[in-house]
């Protein structure tokens, strides 16, 4: 097995806010073309964006898609003096997308081999022996309680879900679902359907794969999951997908998202950055604006090691090119794990400690999650495979259905997610900040471990960390999710 590793590819780009092309006749001097780009354009914050649909159609761009309730646009243009001739009154700000994409994390998935085992679930979920991480949040003890309510809609903002899988297919909203990859809606099955990656599927079936005997259980059973495809076909996310899909299930009745993924044009978005901030404004736009219509974000913490809290340097990006030694602020953030208002998930593996790729924050990471741990579980003790996190997969090649294991916090996010899920099932009217919090208090605390903590001492120093706080600290926030706290 492949263990799951950062895979960032952070660009630099280059944006133009100074002073605007004026134009005159409605439209600019035309330019020879260049390739085809992609950019976001955004009106000043609560204006129309008449004005910006204007500049960008003057500067030979076409909108392909406008979110007016959040003052974004998306626009294609082929002319390379598109930022600078768009640039001036109602607009705010613009940055091309292009380059500006991140990798998903992702491991190589094992499949079950052999005979599958049966009757370990009292739900009678032939493979629920091979999911420890269910019995670590008490999903068996809450599905006496509730399995979740099919009023409750996760949207997965991921790579799709495949819509044939037997532990899947009568869970998916699909007149929820849709593709935003290319910052444009597409609700056609096909288009939400996985093309090149299986993640989706994996994070969708932690969350809600049903109780039918056939494979494995979700979290919340009982609830729908909609599929909103923000990955291309080559493996990454870019902003403009992103701002969609926070759009799309602000407008489509969604209570939860759970996002894996994350949006920096470099390891890290720094706000005071002139050609980062118009990417931070887009989607911080898009977040409060879902948020106000109800939609509580969960949010991976990534699986770098990474201490969010103490950011200093930054010394590998942007890695399409000459990498910059850059001086870090708290105005650098990973988006969107570090917007206000998301719920970041860092990683356990099955001994309950942190993983050893999980990054983590105090003041950051918010609650704990099982998201596997297959490297080693104590000093020279090799772990295998099942000591990641069991769930339903698609075989992108052969285009088959079937489950298997991934590990990291892209793992976690979905148990929290699904918690989160039978949280608002059991109480229903719950806003975003007050589910939050819920999640939060019925947290079961987890103490920091003593001293430099090192899972895989074996490897040298490139795994250190150290745990800061208290009863809520930087490994594991407010402590480990409970299901069955959650819905008592």
């Amino acid at each position: 097995m492949k263990f799951i590793r950062r895979k960032t590819l952070a660009t630099a780009s280059t944006v133009a806010l100074g002073v605007g092309l004026a134009v005159t006749g409605g439209l600019a001097p035309a330019s020879a073309a260049g390739p085809e780009t992609t950019f976001l354009v955004l009106a000043p914050q609560g204006a129309s964006t008449d004005r910006a649909v204007a500049r960008a159609k003057a500067a030979q761009g076409t909108v392909v898609a406008a979110y007016h309730q959040i003052g974004v646009l998306v626009v294609r243009s082929t002319n390379p003096d598109f930022t600078r001739q768009v640039a001036g009154a109602g607009v705010d700000s613009v940055a091309s997308t292009a380059g500006l994409g991140t990798a998903l994390d992702e491991g190589e998935t094992v499949e079950l081999t052999g005979p599958a085992p049966s009757g370990a679930d009292p739900t009678g979920e032939p493979l629920f022996g091979q999911q420890w991480d269910m019995p670590m949040i008490n999903v068996p003890q809450a599905h006496a309680v509730t399995t979740g309510s099919p009023d409750v809609v996760v949207g997965v903002l991921d790579s799709g879900i495949s819509s044939s899988h037997p532990d899947l297919a009568g869970q998916i909203a699909r007149e929820k679902s849709a593709s935003c990859v290319g910052g444009v809606p597409d609700t056609t099955e096909a288009a939400w359907n996985p093309t090149t990656s299986d993640h989706g599927t994996h994070v969708a079936g932690t969350i809600a794969a049903a109780v039918n005997g056939v494979g494995v259980t979700g979290v919340a059973p009982g609830v729908k999951v909609a599929a909103v495809k923000v990955v291309n076909d080559d493996g990454y996310i870019f902003p403009e997908a992103a701002v969609c899909g926070f759009l799309w299930a602000a407008e489509h009745g969604m209570q939860l998202t759970n996002n894996s993924y994350y949006i920096d044009p470099w390891q890290l978005n720094c706000r005071n950055d002139a050609r980062q901030r118009p990417v931070w404004q887009a989607v911080q736009r898009a977040i409060r604006y879902s948020q106000g219509r109800g939609v509580l974000h969960v949010a991976s913490a990534g699986n770098s090691n990474y201490d969010l809290a103490h950011k200093v340097v930054d010394t590998g990006s942007p890695n399409n090119g000459t990498p910059e030694v850059r001086e870090l602020t708290n105005a650098c953030l990973v988006l969107p794990a570090e917007a206000p208002g998301v719920v970041t998930v860092s990683a356990v593996g099955p001994t309950g400690a942190k993983s050893y790729y999980s990054s983590y924050g105090q003041g950051v990471v918010d609650v704990t999650a099982p998201g596997g741990d297959t490297r080693f579980r104590t000093e020279g003790a090799r772990s295998t495979s099942t000591d990641g996190i069991l769930s339903t997969t698609f075989n992108v090649v052969t285009r088959t259905n079937g489950w298997g294991y991934k590990q990291g916090t892209s793992m976690s996010g979905p148990h929290a997610t699904g918690v989160a899920a039978l949280a608002a099932s059991a109480h229903p009217g719950t806003n975003p900040g007050q589910l939050a919090a819920f999640l939060e208090r019925t947290a079961d605390p987890v103490p920091c471990p003593a001293g430099v903590y090192n899972p895989v001492p074996l490897l040298g120093s490139s795994y250190d960390a150290t745990c800061s706080g208290g009863a809520r600290n930087g490994f594991y926030g407010a402590g480990m999710v409970d299901a069955h706290e959650a819905v008592r």
